[in-house]
């Protein structure tokens, strides 16, 4: 029998191990998680909702949301695109619906429809899933691999003709001595999708406070975010912020988290136009007060707060504003400097970027060009997305290009009987 081993029961495990039984119905297809329970980041994404994939509507380009790993998916996608895994889900039980943000979520607003439509369709194809086995160590046998792990406190292995890890980021590096020492090429990792942290109590004492449409961007480097920003009792979040923190998730992180952020709450960086607007808002409240008359309908309490950083009293008549007070509110509007001093956490959600570089998988099927029968697949890749069902969507492409490459190996390879296996379903 053809045995096949994936390595994590997270989204891109169960989606591979799904379309793996459908292309070899014969083969054995285990999926081992070290966890309680499969799915646990499925469960918790999207606020407890899953964003399950997105409509890429408004994408003109793949970089803007996968900061790593756009290239490789422009090719996947061809195979199995945001489109395929949208008709997919709704193929299987799960209804679809697209928000005005472009976000896809399942029309039950629940991420157990997805858990459902995974663990049912694992189940009816007949794979078999063993929690609380983590694995310990990978060891080539012959064409074949055989893996270690730990069952019910006992060290235990098994060979399989193929391995596929699918076990998700990796924060601390886990597993990757392993993997260098099978000749892969690991970028450090690191996280991404965080929120920011400053020292700024004039600015969290407006949280709750929500722009729409703001910019934000590293000073000093290429790195930009927009969409809705927050203002938390720690600093910020939102969209423009989680957006930025992946852009620049490498960046910040060889920055221990220190750098300089800039916010254009006017939603623009043309400090000329906005100057131009604040004079023409001028010239129709003459006699009111700053306070009284908002740009662009700030709300109330930031508007106060962005004048005050412009050093203008909000008690003062707009006919008392000279061309240089105008400059200066514009350039806050556009350009509002802080300080980043740490990073936060997305809810309970984590991303982290790095993992098994690109270069050391075939771009096709994503096997190990050093370790022949080696698969991977989701965010044990060096690939990550900002937010809004990006990297979920990642994760079932490169399920299915890893599924379709272990099918292809194993149906074209002379498959020997497994070494030991006897022996080791004894063990078992």
């Amino acid at each position: 029998m053809t045995k096949v081993a994936i390595i994590g029961g997270g989204a891109a495990g169960f989606f591979l191990a799904i379309h793996l039984k459908e292309l070899l119905p014969t083969a054995h297809v285990v999926i081992f998680e070290r966890a309680q329970r499969v799915l646990a980041k499925v469960k918790v994404s999207g606020g407890g909702r899953c964003n399950v994939t997105n409509s890429f509507a408004s994408v003109t380009d793949l970089v803007q949301v996968y900061p790593r790993g756009a290239k490789l998916l422009k090719r996947l996608f061809r195979a199995f695109s945001p489109a395929d895994a949208y008709a997919w889900f709704e193929a299987h039980g799960v209804p679809l619906v697209t928000q005005e943000d472009e976000c896809v979520f399942p029309r039950s607003q629940s991420s157990d429809s997805i858990i459902l439509c995974l663990t049912r369709q694992a189940q009816r194809l007949g794979v078999e899933v063993r929690t609380q086995v983590p694995m310990t160590e990978l060891e080539r046998v012959g064409d074949a691999w055989r893996v270690h792990f730990t069952e019910r406190g006992e060290a235990r292995q098994e060979v399989f003709n193929a391995v596929s890890l699918t076990t998700g980021g990796a924060p601390h590096g886990e597993g990757h001595d392993n993997l260098r020492a099978l000749g892969h090429e690991l970028a450090t990792p690191c996280p991404s999708l965080f929120t920011f942290r400053l020292h700024q109590p004039d600015l969290t004492a407006l949280m709750g406070i929500v722009v729409e449409g703001a910019q934000t961007a590293i000073a000093g480097t290429r790195f930009r975010g927009e969409g809705p920003l927050l203002i938390t009792h720690w600093g910020l979040s939102g969209p423009a912020i989680l957006k930025l923190s992946s852009q620049a998730a490498r960046h910040l992180f060889d920055c221990n988290y220190q750098a300089p952020l800039l916010i254009s709450w006017s939603g623009t960086t043309n400090t000329e136009e906005v100057a131009a607007q604040l004079q023409r808002l001028q010239q129709a409240h003459l006699q009111r007060q700053l306070g009284n008359v908002r740009y662009a309908d700030l709300q109330a309490r930031l508007w106060h707060y962005l004048l005050q950083r412009a050093g203008l009293s909000p008690d003062r008549p707009w006919g008392e504003v000279g061309r240089k007070g105008i400059n200066r509110l514009a350039n806050v509007l556009t350009a509002d400097s802080y300080s980043i001093v740490g990073r936060g956490t997305y809810k309970e959600e984590f991303v982290t970027c790095g993992g098994v570089s690109l270069s050391s998988v075939d771009a096709r099927t994503l096997e190990s060009k050093s370790a022949e029968g080696l698969f991977f697949a989701g965010e044990v890749l060096d690939i990550d997305g900002v937010t809004g069902g990006f990297n979920f969507t990642a994760a079932w492409s490169t399920a299915v290009a890893a599924a379709r490459g272990i099918a292809q190996r194993l149906t074209s390879a002379h498959l020997q009987p497994l070494v030991g296996e006897g022996h080791i379903d004894k063990a078992r």
